[in-house]
């Protein structure tokens, strides 16, 4: 681990990716305030609420609004920023940077044009979520928002259906029953956690079926800012041998083997590579037809 700096100490030229807090003020690190304080211009999500958290700090860096609305017409003057040697911040409204908000360009074309640019860690909700969630931790995907529209939305959670490991989203509160019952639906009743209003006064975090959760869910759960965690699929119980081959004898004699090994995967449920294997397997040992005996010419 590397010395810290004094505070004050001077920053290099570059931009300088920060993490802020979620909702407790508090959680800013000390680098972060010194970042802060030390560059040029911070550039923000929304420069209110940035400076509502200068002001608990007296940051008084200028700041300048850098959003979805706005990142075409400023991404170029904050390059130029950049190739005259300034040293800029890049914050979002709460945690870091970048995760479900529109700075990746930014980043992608400063490294492009040679610039350095530096991470600044702390808060993240999605970690955060996932550190209190008591789901799975050694592997997971980071979804973002998933489509506002119920029909999307179920094609979205059929595509990750099978992805190992704990999903991560976030939603708006109100979507909460719909996303819930879209989930058991694609994904069956898995294991669901919701996070909501992180590091705040009204801090909930609540794990169980999802099925139940969506039928537990009060006024109070529907209001906030949530992270939504799903749990992995279940590892599948062995398939029943006898029961497999009572499927496939007959469709492998009614379809071809790609047709067959789909129909029954569909029908029991068994992995399409379990059914595979053993279609493959049944084949093999599939006795020929008996030859009817030619008959003897008459002598």
């Amino acid at each position: 681990m590397e010395k810290p700096l004094s505070a004050g100490a001077p920053l290099a030229p570059g931009l300088y990716v920060v993490a802020t807090p979620l909702g407790n003020a508090r959680d800013i690190t000390l680098r972060a305030l010194d970042v802060l304080h030390g560059v040029d211009a911070i550039y923000c999500e929304d420069t209110r609420v940035t400076g509502k958290l200068a002001a608990l700090y007296a940051i008084k860096t200028k700041r300048r609004a850098y959003h979805e609305h706005n990142a075409a017409a400023m991404r170029p003057k904050i390059l130029a920023e950049l190739a005259a040697g300034k040293r800029l911040a890049l914050v979002s409204d709460a945690g870091t940077p970048l995760i479900s908000d529109p700075g990746q360009p930014l980043i992608r074309a400063a490294r492009a044009g040679g610039h350095a640019v530096f991470a600044v860690p702390g808060a993240s909700a999605p970690i955060a979520a996932l550190s209190v969630s008591g789901l799975a931790t050694d592997r997971f995907t980071f979804v973002g928002f998933l489509p506002t529209k119920s029909g999307k939305r179920r094609q979205a959670l059929a595509d990750i259906a099978d992805q190992d490991g704990t999903l991560v989203l976030f939603e708006a509160p109100r979507r909460l029953p719909a996303l819930l019952a879209d989930i058991t639906d694609q994904l069956g009743d898995r294991e669901v956690s919701i996070a909501r209003e992180l590091t705040k006064k009204f801090e909930t975090v609540i794990t169980a079926q999802a099925s139940a959760l969506a039928q537990g869910l009060d006024d109070d759960m529907l209001r906030g800012e949530c992270v939504v965690l799903i749990a992995p699929r279940a590892a599948p119980a062995p398939p029943d041998a006898d029961a497999l081959d009572a499927l496939l004898v007959p469709a492998l004699e009614a379809f071809s083997l790609r047709d067959a090994v789909s129909e029954v995967t569909r029908a029991s449920g068994v992995s399409r590579r379990t059914v595979y294997d053993r279609a493959l397997m049944l084949n093999k040992n599939k006795k020929p037809p008996h030859e009817k005996p030619e008959k003897q010419a008459k002598t």
